[in-house]
This record gives C-alpha cells, structure tokens and sequence, in this order.
C-alpha cells in the first residue's frame, strides 16, 4: 500500500501543479477582460474627442501635414490624446495578461461606450435600432470570448517573421495611401481608415513584446527593437486616423477603422504569436457567425453614429 502510494505521489503533485497553473491562466485571463474593457472605456472617450476636433480645428481646405499641425496645437485634441493615452495604458497591461484575440475583441466593445458618451455631447437621444445594434455587438462579444477560449502564445516574434509581415502588410497599405491620396471623399476616407486601423492592429500586437520587456528593466527595453517600431506605428496611426475623418463623411472612416484594427490584430495574434481558439468542433460555427454579427453590428453602429454627428455638421 505505501509503496504504491509513493509511486502515485509524483502524478499527484503534477496534477495539483497543472491544476493551479489553469488557475492562475484563468484568473489572468479575467483580470485582462476588466482591464480591456476599462481601456474600451478610455479610448472611446478619447476617440470621441479627436472626431470632434478633427472637424472643428478649421473650416479651410488643408492638406494632411497641415491638418495633423493644426491638431498638434490644438489643446481639446491633446486633452482627447491625453485621454485616450489612459486607454492604451489599460490596454497594454490587459495585453501583458491576455491574448491579443482576448483583448481585442472586447476593444471592440468601445463603441458601445462612444455611443451614449456622444450623444450627450451633441445632444441627442440614442435611437432604438442603435441600442438594438449595441445589444448585438454585446452579445458578439460575448460568444467571441467564452465559445472561442481564446489562448495567449508567444509575446514576442523573429525578425524574420516581422519581416515577412512587412512584406505583405507593407505594400498594401502603401497602395491605401496612394490611393487615398489620388481619390476624394468617402473612398479616400475608407482607404485611409484602412491604414489607421491596421497600424493600430499592429500596434497592438507590438504592446505585447514591448509588455513583456518591462521585467527585465530599463536598459533591456530600450535595446528592444519593438519599443521603436511601436512609438512610429502610433504616431503613424494616429495620423491617419485624423487624415482619415478628415478626408470624407465619418459614415465611411468610423466603421472602416474599427473593424480593420481587431481583424488585423487577430490574424498577426495567430500568425505571429501563435495564439489560438480552441472552440471545439460544435463551437467553429457559432464562432464564425457570432464574428460575422459582430462586424455587422459594428459597422452598423459606426455608420448610424457617423451619419449623426455628419447631419449635426451639416447643420452647423
């Protein structure tokens, strides 16, 4: 009897430890949910503010230098900056615990925030088909997160493998660019909005190895590569962003951007740091429609909220 219960002793130890190790998983898994939704807050109050003030910082025809430095001295739009900063700070501390397909899609969730935050601001009621949209998005999300057991990877990546993402993102956004350049209203302003919220996708997937640095200290992340490849792909994305409502009616900027970032966070959280979902055979359909619903809704809900606040302009 007791050799046999010395002899299961080790397999017993090693469960216990497997079992406190899923624990602690999901416990982390949690605590990144509450803090991407606390970023979801922060950052649409902050993207709230920049729409604003991309629209009100001049009634002239300017270029995309000039508007992004009329903007730069724009004190409403640094105190949106200011706050969204706030957001991303939330964000990358959710990413330092969860997984970009995680965190991401409840990012998503920050226009169910924006919504009644800018209405207020403008005076008006949220409509029912909004709420009803908003209600949809949730419930997206929901099923996004809990049926597709989302799993973190690797928090950093080869440079070769950045390499290749390069090589493919790189030329199609500088056809984005060139494009939105060459055309005028809402297909410049979607191009463009393209380029924002695939930069900011990136950017997301680039807060994890910069996360992941801070514990070996100071001198450690400044020699990481991904620490300045981060600060110019947010200070690139937050360009476009402005060149993008800029550019056309926020019908077509606002639902393009905010679709674009979770699908290109995603596919690089999969591809680049091999993260996975795990939603079972049964689970892939409801995942894939419940994707769908959400792209839906957000777009949906953008769109509504975008032809809102262009009538308002329109008005004024």
């Amino acid at each position: 009897m007791r050799t046999a219960f010395a002899m299961r002793l080790p397999t017993l130890q090693i469960e216990t430890t497997e079992r406190g190790t899923m624990l602690a998983l999901h416990e982390q898994a949690d605590i990144a949910a509450l803090l991407a939704l606390g970023a979801a807050f922060f950052i649409a109050v902050g993207d709230v503010m920049h729409q604003r003030q991309a629209h009100e910082v001049t009634d002239e025809q300017v270029g995309h230098v000039e508007l992004f430095l009329q903007l730069l001295r724009d004190r409403q739009w640094w105190l949106g900056s200011l706050v969204a900063a706030v957001g991303f700070g939330l964000q990358a501390a959710a990413l330092g615990l969860g997984s970009v397909l995680l965190v991401q899609a409840l990012l998503v969730t920050s226009l169910l925030f924006a919504l009644p935050i800018n209405a207020r601001l403008s005076h008006r009621r949220v409509t029912r088909w909004e709420w009803t949209w908003a209600a949809l998005l949730a419930a997206a999300v929901a099923v996004i997160v809990t049926v597709g057991n989302p799993t973190a990877g690797h928090s950093r990546a080869s440079f070769e493998t950045w390499a290749e993402v390069v090589a493919v993102l790189g030329p199609a956004l500088a056809l984005c660019v060139i494009g939105g350049s060459m055309v005028k209203g809402p297909l410049s302003a979607v191009l463009l909005a393209v380029v924002s919220g695939a930069l900011w996708g990136v950017f997301a997937v680039l807060t994890k190895g910069v996360v992941d640095r801070l514990d070996d200290g100071v001198i450690a992340l400044l020699r990481t590569p991904e620490l300045y490849a981060w600060i110019a792909i947010a200070i690139a994305g937050t360009a476009w962003q402005q060149f993008s409502f800029r550019a056309g009616s926020l019908t077509a900027s606002l639902p393009t951007m905010t679709v674009t970032e979770p699908m290109v966070a995603s596919v690089l959280g999969v591809v680049v740091l091999g993260e996975t979902l795990r939603p079972g055979d049964a689970g892939w359909l409801t995942l894939i429609v419940a994707v769908g619903v959400m792209v839906f809704a957000t777009g949906a809900l953008a769109r509504g909220e975008a032809a809102s606040s262009g009538d308002r302009a329109t008005r004024h």
